[in-house]
């Protein structure tokens, strides 16, 4: 018994189950409008009308509630979750962190990168500086800890002074879980650069995400235009497998009074090769530079 009985179900379907739940059980179902014996085909009739109209209302509200929040987010105005570095002020525009602590870090950060030119080389001179990085929890607390790979800051507009909204698109899969994915930037909801203050300009932020996708080294073209790494090798960081085109391994050996270098590929061919293929071309790959 309820006000609007169509309401103690999730969905349609979930008030058709019900209703063949209480028509087995002969239990009758009473709302302000009347009482309704699901055993009778006229009342079901009647109920299973209700329940959809029930869910396409809910679909409606939702609908009208979504459209205000994407309307909102195309004028830059809807509030979202702010990284480390950035907060809302009392008249709620966006603002650096007033902690300087955590402005100098971000600062440095974006400062080694342009350096060093790699996200790998960034975390790696942060770890020998002693550095930690600032992150916030979900209370809005900043705690300081090592910085690692998977801090996307790099990936985040809003550390350029872009206002952006739709990113991300979620939707849920049939285990009930959130499946999370990337849009591109033609996709997004809302990009307003220059909407709020920011750690690096609008074209600074586009060179990082153009120097990352150039150090990814999955293909031939992408490995070729990646940075030098260290080592007293000629190629180091440079030369190219002609088989799984990733990057060579460098292995350096002391002999006869000199430093001697090694280009090897130590993983697996993904072409289908006889086993003698294989280890002649492991022969080529780890046959002494002319370094």
């Amino acid at each position: 018994m309820g006000l609007e009985v169509s309401r103690l179900a999730r969905n349609n379907a979930d008030w058709q189950r019900l209703l063949e739940i209480c028509a087995l059980a002969d239990t009758l179902i009473l709302d302000e409008d009347g009482v309704y014996d699901p055993a009778s085909f006229n009342d079901r009739l009647l109920l299973g009308l209700k329940g959809t109209m029930s869910e396409a209302e809910l679909h409606v509200i939702k609908a009208r509630l979504r459209g205000g929040i994407l309307n909102k987010a195309r004028r830059g105005e809807f509030r979202c979750p702010l990284p480390t570095g950035l907060v809302y002020d009392h008249s709620g525009n966006v603002t650096l962190d007033p902690d300087m602590q955590v402005r100098e870090t971000i600062a440095h950060f974006f400062e080694t990168f342009s350096r060093v030119g790699s996200a790998s080389q960034t975390v790696r001179a942060f770890r020998r500086e002693g550095i930690l990085f600032p992150s916030r929890l979900h209370d809005s607390q900043t705690v300081f800890r090592p910085l690692t790979p998977s801090m996307r800051v790099l990936h985040n507009p809003r550390y350029a002074g872009a206002y952006a909204y739709g990113r991300r698109r979620y939707r849920r899969t049939i285990d009930g879980k959130k499946l999370v994915r990337k849009q591109d930037h033609d996709d997004w909801t809302a990009c307003i650069p220059d909407a709020h203050p920011g750690y690096i300009s609008w074209e600074q932020h586009q060179e990082n995400l153009r120097i990352l996708k150039s150090n990814i080294c999955h293909k031939w073209n992408a490995a070729v235009a990646s940075p030098p790494r260290e080592g007293p090798a000629l190629l180091q960081g440079r030369a190219v497998c002609g088989q799984c085109g990733r990057h060579f391994h460098m292995r350096y050996a002391a002999r006869r009074g000199r430093q001697e270098a090694w280009y090897v590929c130590d993983r697996p061919v993904p072409i289908a090769v006889n086993p003698y293929a294989r280890r002649s071309l492991h022969l080529l790959l780890t046959k002494p530079s002319a370094c």
